[in-house]
């Protein structure tokens, strides 16, 4: 991927749902939805690197190359790296 969100993370579908997730529980306000938020991001991280090794599997040192220019989900650091790139 060259162009679009994918040169700025590599799963943006996750980080926008943990944003969005994140957003409703701090307007919660309830310890128990915090405690929610905490395993079920865990969980879905796991799920992020499992379809990680599925890509490398299938797409091969492709995508081994993909993961080192592009973050996994670190917006700040792949807007940055991205601004780096384009001087």
């Amino acid at each position: 991927m060259d162009s679009g969100i994918y040169v700025v993370v590599r799963h943006p579908q996750y980080l926008g749902f943990l944003l969005f997730v994140l957003a409703l529980v701090l307007m919660s306000q309830h310890w128990l939805s915090i405690v929610s938020w905490i395993i079920g991001s865990t969980l879905f991280y796991r799920d992020v690197l499992r379809e990680e090794q599925m890509s490398i599997q299938k797409f091969g040192d492709d995508y081994k190359r993909y993961m080192e220019k592009v973050p996994r989900m670190n917006f700040i650091a792949g807007v940055f790296r991205l601004a780096q790139r384009r001087k």
